[in-house]
């Protein structure tokens, strides 16, 4: 006899374990079987995902590799769920330091966030040593990309991850009057638009074509410009 899990049990677990209703869970098994009972990380990827995570977690639970004794754990694991969606996983907590790597594909790394607070101090120093005259045109205007001179983790990860930055062009060339005039109109167009009600709102595949957020950007944020310091109409600081 082996410790093999059965499809089956294996898809009808997932299910349990993300709280499906008992007649989606009826829905989702039958497709499932008349599609010819797939494998679950076949089936369902994100799905399989999930409950290898919390598989993953009841056993080191039951082994005492993970205490019990911590109830953040439970909320603490589940910050790995997101993990498939990013290229850097972040985190100061043990838990996540020990586990994450586990999980992780390739092209894909876990970077301790003490490790990072520190090079973005780093970092700050470095921009903070630029003349007032660079630094009042606002942080995107030298700070859109990390130093390519000196050696900051921060850009050893662009090195890792968005490959090649360092051979980008610094400047692009200027739009033509009437395509920054278009795309302008075009933006307004889209402001003006009358907001869709939220019990209308579908983000499936008939959903709506696009979405617009809009956020408010201070010009300024402690010591550093987030916007040129002499564009007009914008709140002078961060009050």
């Amino acid at each position: 006899m082996t410790g093999a899990v059965a499809p089956f049990e294996t898809v009808n677990m997932a299910t349990v374990f993300l709280n499906a209703r008992s007649g989606a869970r009826r829905k989702i098994l039958k497709h499932w079987d008349r599609i010819g009972r797939p494998p679950l990380a076949t089936y369902a990827p994100y799905a399989a995902y999930l409950l290898t995570v919390e598989v993953f977690f009841q056993v080191a639970l039951a082994s005492g590799l993970i205490s019990s004794a911590r109830p953040s754990n439970r909320a603490d694991i589940a910050y790995l769920f997101y993990l498939p969606f990013c290229m850097v996983f972040v985190s100061s907590d043990r838990l996540h330091r020990r586990c994450a790597p586990h999980f992780l594909r390739g092209g894909q790394e876990f970077v301790w966030g003490f490790d990072l607070k520190d090079d973005l101090r780093k970092l700050n120093e470095h921009y903070v040593r630029l003349p007032e005259a660079t630094k009042s045109r606002g942080v995107m205007s030298f700070a859109a990309h990390p130093p390519k001179e000196g050696r900051f983790l921060v850009a050893d990860l662009w090195d890792r991850h968005l490959a090649p930055w360092r051979n980008r062009e610094e400047t692009r060339a200027p739009r033509e009057p009437t395509e920054e005039a278009k795309l302008l109109h075009g933006l307004n167009e889209l402001t003006r638009a009358p907001a869709l009600p939220p019990e209308e709102a579908d983000f499936g595949p008939g959903g709506p074509d696009w979405i617009m957020i809009e956020r408010v950007c201070r010009k300024k944020k402690g010591s550093w410009w987030q916007l040129p310091k002499d564009l007009e109409g914008c709140p002078r600081d961060d009050s």
